[in-house]
């Protein structure tokens, strides 16, 4: 029996890609594992021997080199000869003694969303939280239980945000208005980029009590004190604080439709006459076919949330034309986050 030409196979459908997405588990377990290890932060310091940086971080001699080397196979991390060093990106992003700093997300993820999306098929199937809440509890309790927990996530969303918080910084036309405030401001990634990068702009954040000296110590850290500051309350409970221009990032995508919609109406009445909104997201394109983080991020928010869910530009659009919003328009920023501002 002859056996058939290599030609024929040529282009036969292969796994390949199928096992990379189905053990994909694999790579980023990894990688949070390194990031929990502080393996980038210690590298930071120093080029280090395999067995010397497996006593620092107090890897069993059975690990240390499978591990090591896997974060040099999925360019994580660099070797030449036995001495292991950070990439440009991982000595970037993810020392902790850095500013650019964006490791809080993936703790984040390490700690809290790993286990949780294990439980993927049961929300798919029920439509319920898999996170806290399933259990009776309230994921806020757990975040906000204590003061390292608050500030884990507040750096979490300081990291998720920043590249967005740049960008913003650059894209929209700051020079036309004197005030702004970031609503859920978090940390305070947004106001200190777009104020380093204006010196005419004041304004501040606001989010819930519990926040406020995180916010405050970050804002100092980059000497704005002066002209930024923080606004306390509960965006469901109290008013938004008025500015010229209201920030939005990474909220709108919590909440279920009628709350996304009441969000919206409250900045709308919170804006001045010209003022404006900027709603910032994981914004999924109108065809649902090629931003897969936003679809993901959307998955996410049906493990951590009772209603909330992820956006395409032409849906937020019609909810900020039904809630008052004129010449609403979107604009791509980094990665898969989009803007979307509309003007009262």
């Amino acid at each position: 029996m002859e056996s058939a030409p290599a030609s024929e196979f040529s282009h036969a459908p292969s796994p390949e890609r199928l096992l990379q997405i189905g053990m994909g588990f694999w790579a980023s377990k990894t990688l949070l594992s390194a990031v929990e290890l502080g393996v980038f932060t210690e590298l930071a310091n120093r080029p280090r021997e395999a067995s010397e940086l497996a006593g620092a971080l107090g890897l069993h001699p059975r690990a240390a080199h499978d591990f090591l080397d896997a974060l040099v196979a999925l360019h994580l991390l660099d070797r030449e000869g036995a001495v292991y060093h950070n990439t440009p990106e991982t000595g970037l992003f993810l020392d902790k003694g850095k500013s650019s700093y964006i490791g809080g997300l993936l703790e984040m993820a390490n700690a809290r969303l790993y286990p949780f999306w294990g439980s993927l098929t049961e929300a798919l199937v029920t439509g319920l939280p898999q996170n806290e809440a399933k259990r009776g509890g309230n994921p806020f309790d757990a975040i906000y239980r204590d003061e390292p927990s608050l500030r884990g996530f507040l750096q979490a969303m300081t990291g998720v945000s920043l590249g967005a918080a740049r960008a913003i910084a650059q894209q929209f036309p700051w020079a036309d208005y004197g005030t702004f405030i970031d609503i859920g401001a978090a940390q305070g990634a947004l106001p200190v980029q777009v104020a380093l990068a204006h010196e005419h702009l004041t304004g501040g954040g606001f989010d819930l009590p519990a926040v406020e000296p995180v916010f405050n110590e970050y804002v100092a850290e980059h000497g704005l004190t002066e002209r930024l500051r923080f606004y306390p309350g509960d965006f469901f409970r109290d008013e938004c604080p008025s500015a010229d221009v209201l920030v939005m990032g990474h909220i709108l995508h919590d909440w279920a439709l009628p709350q996304k919609l009441e969000l919206l109406s409250k900045c709308y009445a919170a804006l001045p006459t010209g003022g404006a909104l900027i709603v910032y997201d994981a914004v999924i394109d109108d065809e649902r076919r090629k931003n897969v983080f936003g679809l993901l991020m959307s998955l996410n928010m049906l493990i951590e949330t009772p209603g909330g869910f992820d956006y395409t530009g032409a849906q937020c659009r019609q909810w900020m034309e039904e809630t008052g919003f004129k010449a609403v328009r979107i604009e791509p920023l980094v990665g898969p986050d989009s803007m979307v501002i509309g003007f009262k």
